[in-house]
């Protein structure tokens, strides 16, 4: 069956999502901030939600239309093949979203939606009265600019939540974010990955898992595994199965995750083993301002602490300034640090080659990236960037 797909993504992780699904077949057909149309088949539905590291999730896109008022919006949904997909048994609830459109009442929408769902799938089933006990189809509408987007969820929990991570320090980094970071640093075979700031070892695990090609999503289950157009789970086993033979168990690529903080190094560790590359990380007790550099080629990818995590706004300057010096002292070593505090580079002491914006759920970022050697000009700008950023209240 030819279908239409949405993924779903991060501000920001559009390219890196849009490069995946090229990479696993399927052809784009549009893109939009935070979310790439493409189409696929059935076992199209499963691989998606197993080998996309950048979605949140993945929709079946049953079709779009023009709606301004409630009438259009129920014709447009009842003109759809919701039997395609739904049994006369099974459970089909509707959530969604309304931006910007002439339609903005979300519980108004979803009445509508699912009144024009029954209407149809009471005429195609000849009945009335439907006990939804059966599998789920969570139904999900998206109206943007009064273009109203009908879909069905394979996902269920979201694609971030891969299933090692039962514990996390304070403000930990989504994993589909920490993926992202680690795919734009570049990691190698013979360079080293080192996360000063591990907190829960999220960046090191998703930098291990990419390079050891474990399938993101090869620990947790999906809802579309229920789904009776996956041949009662048959196509999830293999695609489950092919994702196990793939995996790269001679791949080299190491990786050095340190905090100070002891108790949430137990966690990273007890992460890194449920996510089954403990053996490629190596956790210790270090204070990132006393990073020393090792007699190897290597890479610093790091989320540290901002002012709405963990310390104050003085603390985070005092701690920038004295990581930009550290850090000035591993070159020729690329740096990747993302923070949402304004100003990094006047505190950190260097301007960025590159900064990307990101986001962590709803949080803005920059991912400031250092992968030029410093020049001569590096003791001026520390010394024009030498005053305090946040001002004394």
């Amino acid at each position: 069956m030819k279908l239409e797909l949405v993924a779903t993504c991060l501000f920001g992780l559009e390219k890196l999502l849009g490069e995946e699904i090229d990479a696993l077949g399927y052809k784009r057909i549009d893109t939009m901030d935070g979310r790439i149309t493409y189409e696929g088949d059935e076992r199209a539905v499963f691989a998606s939600n197993l080998h996309l590291r950048f979605a949140e999730r993945v929709f079946i896109k049953l079709g779009s239309a023009h709606v301004e008022s409630f009438s259009e919006l129920y014709d447009a949904t009842a003109a759809l093949p919701w039997e395609d997909f739904i049994g006369e048994n099974d459970a089909f609830p509707v959530k969604g979203h309304a931006l910007r459109s002439t339609l903005y009442s979300v519980p108004d929408c979803q009445s509508i939606v699912k009144k024009a769902v029954v209407s149809r799938l009471s005429e195609k089933y000849n009945r009335k009265w439907f006990t939804e006990e059966g599998v789920k189809y969570q139904i999900e509408f998206f109206i943007f600019k009064n273009i109203a987007t009908l879909m069905i969820d394979t996902t269920g929990v979201p694609l971030h939540k891969r299933g090692y991570r039962t514990e996390a320090g304070a403000a930990p980094l989504r994993e589909t974010l920490a993926a992202a970071v680690a795919a734009i640093s570049r990691p190698r075979e013979d360079v080293l990955l080192w996360d000063p700031f591990c907190g829960s070892g999220t960046i090191a695990i998703e930098a291990a898992l990419m390079m050891t090609n474990v399938a993101p999503g090869i620990s947790r289950k999906f809802i579309c595994e229920e789904f009776a157009m996956l041949s009662n789970g048959r196509i999830a086993r293999e695609e489950r199965s092919k994702a196990y033979a793939a995996i790269n168990h001679n791949s080299d690529f190491e990786v050095c995750a340190s905090d100070i903080d002891e108790e949430v190094l137990k966690i990273a560790q007890a992460n890194a083993e449920r996510a089954g590359v403990d053996d490629r990380i190596r956790f210790f007790i270090s204070d990132a301002r006393d990073i020393k550099k090792l007699d190897r080629r290597g890479t610093i990818v790091c989320n540290p602490p901002y002012g709405e995590r963990l310390m104050s706004e003085r603390e985070v300057e005092h701690l920038y300034r004295d990581i930009g010096r550290a850090f000035s002292a591993l070159a020729p070593w690329q740096i990747y640090i993302l923070t949402s505090a304004e100003n990094f580079e006047r505190l950190y002491g260097r301007r960025a080659d590159k900064t990307r914006k990101l986001y962590n759920g709803m949080i803005p970022c920059s991912l400031y990236q250092y992968f030029k050697p410093a020049d001569a000009k590096f003791g001026t700008e520390r010394k024009q960037f030498d005053k305090p950023y946040f001002k004394k209240k």
